[in-house]
């Protein structure tokens, strides 16, 4: 199976300096306004989930260890059909999350799933 998310480059290499700063991190994506709607990220454990949120993915990457990525279960009634990549781009984020005090921010770009894919994932 392939990912439902994965990482740009730019990402990626945020989230190795990320985590020699902070240790292992975690992404949470809520359904929230404003900045809670942008994907959070945290040192794991940092953000404690239920059963009240999935795990979509864990990312793997050149420089960091395995980072999971969590949503609400109700944002993802309204995007399981997409896939996801975790991009980052200059401009502040919210206070929360780690890379906030580096000048940039992580965003999701999305895009309706493939016939394969959403086989894949059992979404037909």
């Amino acid at each position: 199976m392939g990912s439902r998310v994965d990482l740009t480059a730019a990402a990626a290499e945020l989230l190795a300096r990320l985590e020699a700063r902070h240790g292992p991190l975690m992404f949470h994506q809520s359904g929230g306004c404003c900045d809670g709607s942008s994907p959070m990220c945290f040192p794991a454990g940092d953000f404690v989930t239920s059963e009240a949120d999935i795990r979509l993915a864990t990312l793997t990457g050149e420089g960091f260890t395995p980072i999971e990525f969590w949503m609400s279960t109700a944002q993802y009634a309204y995007w399981k059909h997409t896939h996801l990549t975790v991009d980052v781009v200059a401009g502040r984020g919210s206070g929360f999350s780690v890379e906030a005090p580096e000048g940039v921010r992580f965003l999701i770009r999305s895009r309706l799933m493939t016939e394969e894919e959403l086989i894949e994932y059992d979404l037909l």
